[in-house]
């Protein structure tokens, strides 16, 4: 058969035959369901009624008319804070352990291994560490005199829970960004490095003129997979807190599975995904904006 046919033929047929099957799982498994997300978006439908009735844009009239759902993204900003303190702690980690420093490749190994650790697993865990009576955290603070903190409910309180278990996330992800940074930093030419210290130029000058500027293109990256991150947050507060005390850690994502199978409104947590897809994009576009400012033309 294929020897009857010219080369760009043949060659046309093996590159649509390797793209058949990924293209169709993308298409069934990502695309179909986008399409079905946002047409049920603009219905009332409960979830297992045969029955879709179209409301058109009253599902997104709810979601910005209902202060009660948007409040819950203030929730979020302690991840956003709690995740920049994390890209820096991991490009410091980074510089470090990028150094002629000895057993440097067991430490990345031991900041790396929360990382391959279940979520809910580390959840969990920090659920003992968190505990008010016998939590080793308070035990800590009350060992070494701190009998004031010592007492305090990390997840109990409205003003901390939010800080407390973004503090779970900084210690899980922390290594996996360090070690994207390193091979960021691997990646920099040592000829550069080699010049600056020529033309005299100190270590914080080196680290703010050339470290910085060659590893912007991951630090984008890194800071972007922040936000969304943060603004996607569900297992920690699911798992440990339930959305309590009082709804005071209920995230956004949180409250459309709860509106979803809590609630049996589908068609209102389906918009509410699709905004929140929309602010994902929003924040992407004003991130690139943002840090684009200053770079090459």
């Amino acid at each position: 058969m294929f020897g009857t046919l010219s080369y760009n033929k043949q060659k046309t047929i093996i590159i649509v035959s390797f793209l058949t099957i990924p293209l169709l799982l993308l298409a069934t498994f990502t695309y179909y369901p986008a399409l079905k997300l946002i047409y049920y978006s603009f219905t009332n439908w409960d979830g297992y009624s045969p029955e879709k009735p179209w409301v058109g844009l009253d599902n997104y009239r709810e979601v910005f008319s209902n202060p009660d759902i948007f409040k819950v993204f203030t929730h979020n900003f302690a991840y956003f804070a709690m995740g920049i303190l994390q890209n820096i702690v991991a490009i410091y980690f980074a510089i470090v352990l990028n150094s002629k420093l000895k057993g440097k490749n067991a430490f990345r190994i031991l900041l790396f291994l929360p990382y391959i650790m279940n979520g809910v697993a580390v959840a969990f865990m920090f659920g003992y560490v968190f505990d008010t009576t016998n939590g080793s955290l308070n035990m800590f603070l009350n060992s070494i005199g701190l009998t004031g903190l010592g007492q305090t409910s990390w997840l109990g309180t409205e003003g901390l829970v939010n800080y407390s278990l973004a503090s779970t996330g900084f210690w899980r992800f922390m290594g996996y960004n360090m070690v994207i940074y390193i091979a960021s930093l691997q990646a920099i030419p040592n000829d550069i490095y080699e010049a600056s210290k020529i033309d005299g130029a100190g270590p914080f000058q080196t680290l703010w003129r050339i470290t910085l500027p060659n590893m912007k293109p991951v630090i984008q990256l890194n800071l972007f997979l922040t936000v969304t991150g943060a603004l996607e947050v569900f297992d920690l507060p699911f798992v440990l807190t339930k959305g309590g005390p009082a709804g005071a850690s209920e995230t956004y994502v949180q409250k459309v599975v709860d509106t979803a199978f809590a609630y049996n409104n589908y068609g209102l947590a389906s918009a509410m995904s699709i905004i929140l897809l929309f602010f994902v994009v929003v924040v992407l576009l004003v991130q690139q904006l943002v840090l684009s400012r200053g770079g090459d033309k």
